[in-house]
């Protein structure tokens, strides 16, 4: 099952054919409600520079570009949603308050 893909939307994945990393970090995100655009990798040399543009010269798929942030690959995408980052970066709430070295040391023994 896909979720309606829109061309505005915020969230870009770069994918080519028989690629299954690809088609986890798809599933992925339909799972999270998250409405993106798929660029699929052609052997035509404007889509080329255009995902060499987008990624900074990436040389695998997937990757998954969030407004002006370069998430990365499919690892990259599962490794901000384990930290919590993910659903910052996509805009669903805000970052923590940044604690200094004492408050996480103090948060470690109080919970």
């Amino acid at each position: 099952m896909t979720m309606v893909q829109s061309n505005d939307a915020p969230v870009v994945v770069w994918t080519n054919r028989g690629c299954g990393a690809c088609v986890q970090a798809k599933r992925f995100l339909d799972r999270k409600g998250v409405v993106y655009t798929e660029r699929r990798l052609k052997n035509d040399v404007a889509v080329q520079r255009a995902f060499a543009r987008a990624t900074g010269g990436a040389r695998t798929v997937p990757q998954i570009i969030v407004g002006d942030h370069r998430v990365g690959g499919f690892d990259d995408l599962v490794n901000l949603e384990q930290s919590g980052e993910l659903d910052v970066v996509l805009g669903r709430r805000e970052a923590p308050p940044r604690l200094t070295f004492w408050q996480r040391i103090l948060k470690t023994f109080t919970g």
